[in-house]
């Protein structure tokens, strides 16, 4: 009989649940006054909400924490192309173990209210890894948050557009690729349709927006082909052609590797109640 090593884990938070929300374009967010926590990050499209006095408008990349006990409501109908995660918790109240994690400063998150996160994709993951641990009844669901909460903490400083030359060029990019995506477009054509050199339209992208124009443009047609899955629009061959993808194997690949699950797989979770769109 080997050994195995046996010790207890506390967290000083209790998470209530957690969901990820697809927009309709229809309603607003409910005005309601709650007893937790809420963590908000939305994935694409933008989210205008009030807590008490003060507005807050989020766009991609960005989150929001909700402090119990106050009011807050929706300012606008829902963007139809909104998606966020939510998360509901509560901070612990055992006096003992809050004073153990207040006395250990290598352990305090200083978490802002409203930021630009900075690693994006290490926040989608573990989303991911929250509500799969959700779906089967895991008992991780604290150190998930934890990992998300410290995370957010890294964000940037300041949540202000990026500055410098070529912004204007950029987001002339950015909005080709969300208008058009669905045409062949590719860096080439980009740059010939806004006339400026490839290279350089390829490098002021990425300075602005942290990303290639490549993996911007299989966001924005991994995200159309989401609606679509949802919508049950025809089979994924149809679905890869739809949003631009000519070659449906390397839509498969390409949609797995933004959300770890293969497109046949992304419409079976629709299924689970932990997604919702009302």
């Amino acid at each position: 009989m080997t050994d195995a090593l046996s010790f207890p884990v506390k967290y000083p938070v209790n998470v209530q649940n957690g969901g990820l929300f697809i927009s309709r374009g229809i309603g607003t967010h409910p005005t309601r006054r709650l007893n937790s926590h809420e963590l908000i990050y939305v994935v694409r499209g933008s989210l205008s909400l009030q807590e008490e006095n003060t507005r807050f408008d989020l766009r991609e990349g960005e989150s929001l924490l909700l402090f119990p006990g106050r009011e807050h409501k929706g300012l606008t109908t829902f963007d139809p192309e909104l998606k966020f995660y939510w998360l509901h918790f509560d901070i612990e109240s055992n006096r003992t173990l809050m004073d153990s994690w207040q006395n250990n400063p290598s352990l305090q998150l200083n978490i802002p209210q409203h930021c630009k996160v900075r690693d994006r994709e290490t926040l989608l993951t573990l989303f991911r890894l929250f509500l799969y641990e959700q779906e089967r009844g895991g008992n991780s669901l604290a150190l998930y948050l934890i990992l998300l909460l410290q995370e957010v903490a890294r964000a940037w400083p300041e949540n202000v557009e990026p500055g410098g030359p070529g912004v204007a060029l950029a987001y002339k990019a950015r909005q080709l690729i969300t208008t058009q995506f669905h045409l062949p477009l590719g860096a080439s054509e980009l740059a010939e349709r806004l006339h400026c050199n490839a290279d350089y339209l390829g490098r002021v992208f990425r300075l602005t927006f942290q990303m290639t124009l490549t993996d911007a443009l299989h966001k924005q047609r991994v995200a159309a082909a989401e609606k679509l899955l949802l919508a049950n629009t025809g089979n994924v061959a149809d679905v890869a052609r739809l949003t631009g993808f000519n070659d449906a194997a390397y839509f498969r690949r390409v949609f797995r590797k933004l959300l770890g699950m293969t497109p046949a797989a992304y419409k079976k979770l629709y299924c689970r109640e932990h997604i919702n769109s009302d």
